[in-house]
Parts: C-alpha cells; structure tokens; sequence
C-alpha cells in the first residue's frame, strides 16, 4: 500500500460502502469524504494543542 493509497483510504472506502468506483466520476465524491475527514482531524489537533 502506498503513502497516497494510506491518505485516500477513508473516501475509497465510503465509495465502496455507497457501491460506486472512486476511480471514476465518484472521484469527486472520494475527495469530499477525505477533504471533511481530515478537517475534522485537523481542527481536533488544533483545538487540543491550542486549549
């Protein structure tokens, strides 16, 4: 598994769940999943080193 397979994972697993190919147009839908994932990471990491 590759270091951008690791950082994809959580939108190609949410496209598998909901039955689309993330390759294709659902590519889209993969980066939204992962874009609102690692917000809601970052935002925790910032909350906790700033509180």
């Amino acid at each position: 598994m590759t270091l951008s397979e690791v950082f994809l994972w959580p939108g190609t697993k949410a496209c598998e769940k909901m039955g689309v190919d993330p390759e294709g147009e659902a590519g889209l839908l993969r980066w939204m999943v992962n874009t609102l994932v690692y917000l809601v990471l970052c935002l925790i990491v910032v909350w906790v080193l700033v509180v």
